[in-house]
């Protein structure tokens, strides 16, 4: 059944990191997807984005990093991916699954389930 005060953790530690507007919602996706403390998931989401783990809580280059890598930020930028285009950056870029995307892909015939 798992944690059930997993995710409110989990949260707590996103908004702590700035959720969105740094890395915070990635390290949780992360935590949640990988069962990563989160020392290592923030590592491991640093490796992935190719920035120092101390970056992740930079508002300023997370900002760049998120647009460059079309992960979506707070302040949606026109031309930029928002919504369902970002969470499918965010699952390819982290190697994540995501259920909304896997829904996605199952509605439009991309994606078929291992278990098929």
């Amino acid at each position: 059944m798992g944690d059930i005060l997993g995710m409110c953790i989990t949260h707590s530690i996103a908004s702590g990191m700035g959720g969105a507007r740094t890395a915070g919602d990635l390290v949780a996706r992360v935590q949640m997807a990988r069962g990563m403390k989160t020392k290592d998931a923030k590592k491991y989401v640093a490796d992935k984005l190719k920035v120092s783990v101390l970056d992740l809580t930079d508002s300023t280059v997370m900002t760049v990093v998120r647009e460059e890598l079309g992960l979506g930020c707070v302040a949606q930028l026109p031309g930029h991916p928002k919504g369902m285009e970002a969470k499918f950056n965010i699952a390819k870029l982290l190697d994540i699954e995501i259920n909304s995307v896997n829904k996605f892909k199952q509605k439009t015939g991309m994606f078929t389930p291992a278990s098929a």
